[in-house]
Formats: C-alpha cells, structure tokens, sequence
C-alpha cells in the first residue's frame, strides 16, 4: 500500500511511535526491509539517496513500487537528502511518493525559498515534503553527505521555517550523525533541544543519522515527538559484514547460496530498530483508519 509520508507519518504522529526508514542500494537490501516489515506488521519507509538512485537507477524503483504495492504495509518511498530543483524532478517522475529537500547549509532565507518552491511542485501532485534545519555530522566517507561539525537547530528558525515552507514533516539537527561513530567518538544527542521544538510546532519530526546512537537515547526521541528515523549504515554493516564471513569460503559463487544468510543479518537489525521505535503491530492502526 504506497503512500505519501504526510499521511503516514499523521498516523504515527497521533499514536507516538516512529516509522523506520531504511536506506537501499541493491535488491537485497529491499528484499530484507519488506520481510522484516512484514513480520512485524509495520509501517515501513523505503529511503533512497540520490547518490543510491544514480546507483540503481531507475528500473530500480519499479521494483520498489511493485514491492510497496503488493505488500499490505503501508509504505512510503523517499527521496532521501536531495538538493537540487532537478533531483527533486527525477524522483516525482520515477515515482516517489514524498521528496527530501536538504537546504540546510544555506543561509534560512535562502532554504525557505528553495523549500516553499519544492512543496509546490510536489505538493501539486501530491507528493510530500522533508525539509532540514540545522546540519547532521558525517563519521566516515562512505556515510551520506554530512558536515564536520553538527550545527544545532535554533527553535526559532524552527517556527519560521516551518510556518513559511509548508512542509510536511522535519528533520532538525540535535546531534546525530551519518554513518557508524568510531569507538572514540560519541553522539551527542541534545532532548532538551528536542523538547523545546517540539513544543512550538506540531508537526512529525525526523531525526537522521538514526545508526550508533544508545537505544534509550532513541526510545526516549520517538517519546518526545520523533515519527521518523533513518537507519542506514547498521542495515548495511550487518548485511556486508555477513558477506564477507560467507565468502571467507573461497568456493562460493553462487547468489542462492551467498545472499540469504546476509538478507538474514540485515533482518535482525531491521527487527531490533522496528521494536525500539514501537513501530512493530502498528500497520494495523491503518487497516482500521482506512
């Protein structure tokens, strides 16, 4: 059941949990996200990068749409972190249903007026819209795109940017990070800033760089007003980390006989986050609201 993500996340916005969104670059990856959803029964969020869409290229996403539309979940695909006018365009002509438009290096006049131009583009066909304020860190070269140092959301420009724009759902930097943190590196994430948004607007948040961070740091999150979390990195550390013990086996090469035991490691990720984000069972609530 595709969907766009202002009507999913209204539905985890007004019963306090947070839907996943998994990040994806092969079909293996998607195959172990929707399984993993499935057991669950949990709203799920297909979540692809534009650096991932050049990758896979299209013909990826009719794969994706076919996956969302034959699964009762209600499902959501999302273009994750795009930054221009025409990767916006790309994504609405392959089928996303809900666009990330990430301006937040830019000056706040400079993001609204680049923000309000994607939500009526996509707005008028209905699609939805993510928007940032603030900057999420990077940990390494191969996480997404990121700044050296986390700049914090101001709760002012949070209102402004809010009330101006007219996007659906925001992700605002608290101090999370892209990718895998290094042992001597720990995240720091600011609820108190969490808390003082979320008090001013009431709309569903998003925290990215939703991999590394200590489990009761995000449980908390979700409790303070999170209905969005992006998890990357741990789907795919636990996937490439299982290849690599399987093919530590010389004489394999076989797809059959490699990728399942990998599908079944990202899996066990993807379960543990769905429960932390007290996701699981939730599909049901829209069967009932539908």
């Amino acid at each position: 059941m595709l969907m766009n993500m202002r009507d999913l996340l209204a539905v985890a916005h007004a019963n306090h949990f947070a839907v996943p969104a998994f990040n994806m670059s092969n079909s293996m990856l998607l195959r172990g996200v929707i399984e993993a959803s499935e057991e669950a029964n949990s709203p799920v969020i297909f979540a692809i990068h534009p650096d991932e869409l050049a990758f896979v290229r299209p013909a990826f996403i009719k794969a994706a749409i076919e996956e969302a539309n034959r699964s009762s979940l209600p499902v959501c695909l999302h273009l994750d972190h795009g930054s221009t006018i025409q990767q916006i365009l790309q994504a609405i002509q392959c089928g996303f249903t809900s666009v990330m438009i990430d301006a937040s290096t830019l000056p706040l006049e400079q993001n609204i007026a680049i923000s309000k131009q994607v939500v009526e583009l996509a707005h008028a066909v209905n699609v939805s819209v993510e928007g940032e304020l603030g900057t999420i860190g990077t940990t390494s070269p191969q996480a997404e795109a990121g700044t050296e140092e986390v700049i914090y959301v101001n709760p002012d420009d949070v209102e402004t940017y809010v009330r101006s724009t007219g996007v659906d759902t925001l992700a605002a930097a608290i101090g999370t990070a892209h990718g895998l943190y290094p042992k001597d590196r720990k995240p720091k994430l600011r609820l108190d800033l969490l808390k003082e948004i979320t008090s001013r607007v009431d709309i569903p948040l998003v925290l990215h760089g939703g991999s590394g961070n200590p489990d009761e740091e995000i449980a908390m999150a979700v409790k303070l007003g999170v209905n969005k979390i992006n998890i990357s990195s741990d789907i795919k550390n636990a996937f490439y980390q299982k290849c690599r013990e399987v093919l530590s086996d010389n004489g394999l090469y076989e797809p059959l006989m490699i990728y399942p035991p990998c599908i079944d490691a990202m899996k066990k990720v993807a379960r543990q986050k769905i429960d932390l984000f007290n996701a699981t069972g939730k599909a049901a609530l829209y069967k009932c609201s539908a």
